[in-house]
């Protein structure tokens, strides 16, 4: 993340820098428009258009030029202030006016419009700025293989690099639009795109959550057929409801009519996009999960393994495997199969799980028993009995590891929900390992891989509150300062 963030300041001070360079090297002047209603414009044409410049000293105007429903003028700084520039008909009436300021570095602010010396390249920078904080994401992501995989910043990289996307292309669609339409498109209406990055994000996508909550909905239903009613079985249908509620509030909330002063204005549009960014960030957060879990259940490591880690859960009374287990022992052997066929390397397995209250003996003897119904020599089978927890899975494995092989390569083997949840537990237990997923049921999956998000992110809440106060403090005080 260190990386990263270096990556993203670094490019932020380089298109501070273009800003800048641009600015002073290009845009020199202002060059205001004035939208004109069909009388002021007809009074122009008939009689010409006069300047009036309120303090000379402080601005210089150039020709005004008269277009079909805008009138358009260059403004050159002289000196820092303010000064009023009023437009006059040919019989001297004013048409229209607009308050100029000039900062220290000679930079003209259109009060009127928000409009100012060189916005165009800000404009261009803000969208550069969106599109390669999405790239540097998305290297990170793709950079992130093996054992480096398993772990919360790539849930952030995968999640938020289709933030910084979707806002870089609306960015990009507003500076395109302020080029070609600066009478209908002012930074005014700029500004309102930047603060409400949150709100564009979550209507945009507004059809993939409810196709999400829905196909979410259709698992949840078929694993209620199967399955007794539970909190953790009925925990999709929940995040279902959370989501189309959730939707549902924010279309409200977006699309409802509203008057009042300027205050209230910037009030009520801080307090929807604050809403927004609570949404979105729980929004990318789940995205960035189901990419994740996706990527590492369907993974396939190099046949170069040393050691395979079997992650253990129930198992009948009678010492037999259920289907969830020995689906974990079975992708384990799958692999071991293909690896030797195809190096001659024969990898140790070492199945992993103590022993439960209701079971007759550990989870990992019952492995080792059903291992050795497989062919497997007991001389590759080194049972972990003492684990109560993925952590402790790994953690116990990585001790045997390093006693029998401490520069050894792992592969671990779970069912394909558990995938990355496994592989940021062996990461954090300090076991540098790759993980492969047996597959489970079509509606069994999706709940059970909610149930794996939540737990994931449980472990962080305090990391995860502070990083959601943060971007709603940001977008928060875009929308009381621009508005």
């Amino acid at each position: 993340m260190i990386r990263a963030g270096k990556q993203i300041a670094a490019s932020a001070l380089l298109l501070i820098v273009f800003c800048l360079v641009c600015r002073f090297a290009f845009f020199r002047s202002y060059t205001m428009v004035v939208p004109l209603t069909p009388a002021m414009e007809e009074s122009f044409r008939h009689g010409g258009v006069r300047v009036e410049i309120e303090h000379p000293e402080i601005i210089r105007c150039g020709e005004p030029v008269l277009h079909e429903g805008y009138l358009e003028i260059d403004v050159y700084p002289v000196q820092p202030g303010d000064s009023d520039i009023s437009f006059l008909s040919g019989e001297g009436e004013r048409e229209s006016f607009r308050v100029m300021r000039v900062s220290r570095l000679r930079t003209v602010f259109d009060r009127a419009s928000r409009d100012f010396t060189g916005d165009l390249a800000v404009l261009l920078a803000i969208t550069l700025f969106w599109l390669l904080v999405s790239a540097i994401m998305l290297w990170h992501f793709f950079q992130a293989k093996g054992a480096q995989f398993y772990h919360h910043l790539t849930v952030y990289y995968a999640g938020f690099s289709l933030f910084a996307l979707v806002s870089g292309l609306v960015m990009l669609q507003t500076t395109v639009s302020h080029f070609s339409d600066p009478v209908g498109y002012s930074m005014m209406a700029a500004f309102s795109t930047l603060n409400s990055a949150s709100k564009h994000f979550m209507m945009l996508t507004t059809p993939l959550m409810l196709a999400f909550a829905a196909a979410m909905s259709a698992s949840n239903i078929a694993l209620l057929r199967h399955e007794r009613p539970r909190l953790q079985n009925i925990l999709g249908l929940l995040v279902s409801l959370l989501l189309v509620a959730g939707e549902a509030v924010g279309w409200y909330l977006f699309t409802r009519d509203f008057s009042g002063s300027e205050w209230e204005s910037r009030v009520r549009s801080t307090l929807e996009n604050t809403y927004a960014t609570v949404f979105v960030y729980f929004e990318c957060m789940l995205a960035g999960a189901v990419i994740c879990g996706i990527r590492a259940a369907k993974h396939e490591p190099a046949p170069d393994k040393d050691f395979i880690v079997i992650l253990g859960c129930w198992f009948r009374k009678d010492g037999s495997l259920p289907p969830l287990l020995r689906g974990r022992v079975d992708r384990a052997l799958a692999f071991w199969r293909r690896q030797k066929a195809e190096t001659g390397k024969e990898a140790v397995f070492i199945p992993s799980g103590g022993q439960g209250r209701d079971e007759p003996m550990p989870e990992a003897e019952a492995m080792r028993r059903y291992l050795l119904t497989q062919d497997i020599p007991d001389s590759l089978i080194v049972p972990e009995t003492k684990s109560a927890s993925t952590w402790q899975n790994m953690a116990n494995a990585r001790e045997i590891i390093a006693e029998r092989q401490p520069d050894a390569k792992t592969v671990f083997a779970t069912t394909n929900y558990h995938v990355f949840r496994s592989g940021v537990w062996a990461s954090e237990a300090g076991l540098p390992a790759e993980g492969i997923g047996s597959r489970t049921k079509w509606w069994f999956w999706p709940n059970a891989f909610m149930r794996e998000t939540v737990g994931l992110l449980q472990k962080r809440w305090i990391q995860e509150i502070l990083l959601l106060a943060a971007l709603i403090a940001f977008f928060g005080f875009l929308s009381l300062v621009l508005g």
